[in-house]
């Protein structure tokens, strides 16, 4: 019956694991449910908690690199936040020069200004965002 503390372990690691993301506590629940497979075969404490460390170690030292490496590689490299603005076209809310002016971008006001050798932009006129600088949306005639 002891070898529930240990399941009950892993639950709990298991459990952290989903707030942390992060394949460390997985791999205790992992040495956790080795050590309770060594309470329910007959083993001291002493050697669960051998087990428990050493089943650790080992995933932690083979299995997680590998699932790191597999997540990375199968999640698609997503812009976000400012930089998920360049390319989206946008509205010259104040003329935009090489040095300043508004723009209205996803229903926000950037500070922006045209790219070098652009002529002056007008209100109402279409633009695209070629390049976040800061939180200065520089832009191009669309």
């Amino acid at each position: 019956m002891a070898w529930l503390w240990w399941v009950g372990a892993a639950l709990i690691f298991a459990l952290i694991e989903l707030l942390s993301l992060d394949f460390v506590f997985i791999m205790f629940a992992g040495g956790a449910l080795a050590a309770g497979v060594a309470n329910a075969s007959g083993a001291p404490l002493w050697v669960q908690a051998i087990v428990f460390v050493v089943a650790s170690v080992v995933l932690l030292v083979t299995l997680r690199p590998t699932l790191i490496r597999h997540l990375r590689n199968s999640t698609p490299k997503a812009p976000t936040n400012a930089e998920a603005n360049v390319g989206r076209t946008a509205s010259v809310v104040q003329e935009v020069s090489t040095a300043s002016g508004l723009i209205k971008l996803s229903g926000e006001v950037w500070s922006a200004r045209a790219v070098p050798g652009s002529p002056l932009l007008a209100a109402g006129t279409s633009v695209r965002v070629v390049q976040i600088d800061g939180a200065t949306a520089v832009v191009e005639p669309a």
